[in-house]
């Protein structure tokens, strides 16, 4: 019973998490400015960390859970290097 919900609640997360990603895939593409675009990007990342924390939940594989790391550290410095160009205008000073 418990492994039932278990399963059920992670395929509805994974499902969610999709439907998160397109939303900022949405905002990537159409963002009226450059700081809308940073942020679909920030979002799209977070949630294909998300996406690959379950998919190693659901399998119970531990290669998932380093792609998702590795993930969220490039997200996040590439994250950090765009807003430090779109406030000076260049990344390295």
């Amino acid at each position: 019973m418990i492994t039932e919900i278990l399963v059920w609640s992670i395929l509805v997360a994974q499902i969610l998490l999709v439907l998160a990603m397109g939303c900022a895939v949405v905002r990537m593409l159409k963002g009226p400015r450059a700081q809308d675009r940073v942020l679909g990007l920030d979002t799209l990342y977070v949630n294909a960390t998300m996406l690959l924390l379950t998919f190693g939940i659901r399998t119970a594989s531990i290669l998932y859970f380093e792609a998702a790391l590795i993930i969220a550290l490039l997200g996040f410095v590439s994250t950090a290097a765009l807003a430090k160009f779109l406030m000076r205008g260049e990344v390295i000073e």
